[in-house]
């Protein structure tokens, strides 16, 4: 059995928020078809974003009921989104507002705005210093000294996401780089590596795998790579997931070639169900367009998805107080005949998680025998329960396997029109 493991109060903020925007955002987006480690040379007098809107990303982001967005401040090319000094290849050299821009400043004011956890992703790997000479100190210095000028230029920040994509062969130290990290900002969620508050998934393609223990005892690495960073000196830790993935098919960037493959509201809603319904953060990705702007389809089709997460799970036909308890059963005694096709669970995971099996039961409609529906592992933050449609007069939730006695914070059942 894992040893129990309980997660901070922070990291239980971090699986409230649930729901977030991705922003690959930055030279690449006005070099159409360059990919990551190509070699192709590209020059920061390209990168102007003449309508650059950033609450035009956050406002949609917050009517599609996102509640945290993370923006790419610095990608694998090296490229910076904020006036770095030290880099030469940064929005400073752009033709961008003079070189007076700073879309990394424009974004966090945005989030502020409208009430966003704030999120920057930070490449350790830097494609730009490729052909400087630094031993591996020399390279954490810069490495420290640009996340430095991202954790005290701009207030208090959330999520620092770190991606592994390119670090594969080198060896940073991050004891060192770890505790300037939280020196600067104490309370900031860090993202997979060095010492993580929450992991990868292990997939770009917003699905958690089943059972999505919050307990674990490694990380996978990055997209180009099996490895697994294990916790040598720890055995486990309380790591819940990040499912990450594109609004479009195939590209994080902008790209004017793939509008007609921006995903259908069928295929996001499983993707929502597969993440969110685990038990995991969606971490949806939109690249802004040449302008600096969401771009149209990929814009109505967030705020579509918004609108049917909404259309499903807003109004419940039952919820906790109308489930009595006993022992590890909870009871609905229907007070007439319901109709429904989910029911979403939520364990209080502050004293850890301790639901391993559960099972949900109904007294058919008009009469008969108790009959299962579904069985499942474990609850989590959210376990999202979607069967074909039934009709019952006494609904139950039954925990059939716990470490310890669960807590359920909350149930409810809710039709969705038979759309699982």
């Amino acid at each position: 059995m894992i040893a129990k493991l309980k997660p901070t109060p922070r990291q239980l903020e971090y699986q409230d928020w649930e729901f977030g925007l991705f922003v690959h955002f930055g030279i690449r987006t006005f070099y159409e078809g360059h990919r990551d480690w190509d070699g192709k040379e590209m020059d920061a007098a390209a990168f102007n974003p003449t309508q650059l809107d950033c609450e035009q990303w956050i406002s949609t982001a917050k009517e599609a009921g996102m509640k945290y967005a993370v923006l790419v401040a610095k990608h694998h090319d090296g490229f910076a989104n904020w006036p770095s000094k030290y880099t030469d290849f940064s929005v400073a050299a752009s033709p961008w507002k003079e070189g007076k821009g700073d879309v990394v400043r424009e974004f966090v004011d945005a989030c502020r705005k409208y009430d966003m956890k704030v999120g920057l992703y930070y490449s350790p790997a830097d494609a730009s210093t490729n052909k400087i000479k630094r031993t591996d100190k020399e390279y954490d210095d810069y490495f420290i000294s640009q996340i430095s000028e991202l954790l005290t230029g701009y207030g208090e920040i959330d999520i620092l996401w770190f991606d592994g994509c390119g670090s594969e062969n080198h060896q940073y130290d991050w004891k060192r780089i770890i505790g300037e990290i939280r020196r600067m900002q104490p309370n900031i969620l860090i993202f997979n590596m060095g010492d993580p508050d929450f992991r990868w998934v292990g997939n770009e393609a917003g699905i958690a795998p089943y059972p999505c223990w919050n307990v674990v005892d490694s990380v996978p690495f990055s997209i180009q790579t099996d490895r697994l960073d294990r916790f040598d000196d720890r055995g486990y830790m309380w790591l819940p997931a990040e499912c990450d993935c594109m609004m479009r098919e195939h590209n994080w960037f902008y790209s004017d070639s793939d509008e007609q493959d921006v995903k259908s509201l069928d295929r996001l809603m499983g993707m929502y169900y597969y993440s969110v319904g685990r038990g995991a953060n969606l971490l949806l990705n939109i690249g802004p367009d040449r302008r600096g702007l969401l771009p149209d389809k990929d814009r109505q089709r967030l705020i579509e998805f918004g609108n049917e997460i909404r259309r499903r799970f807003s109004n419940p036909l039952a919820s906790t107080s109308d489930f009595a308890k006993d022992g590890l059963k909870w009871s609905y005694n229907c007070t007439k005949p319901v109709l429904f096709d989910h029911m979403v669970i939520k364990e209080d995971l502050r004293e850890g998680e301790n639901v391993r099996r559960f099972r949900i039961v109904v007294v058919p409609y008009p009469y008969g025998q108790e009959i299962t529906i579904y069985e499942g592992m474990n609850i989590g933050h959210k376990a999202i329960c979607s069967f074909p449609p039934i009709k019952a007069g006494k609904v139950m939730l039954e925990i059939t396997e716990a470490d310890e006695e669960p807590t359920i914070s909350s149930i409810e059942l809710y039709y969705a029109g038979g759309k699982c």
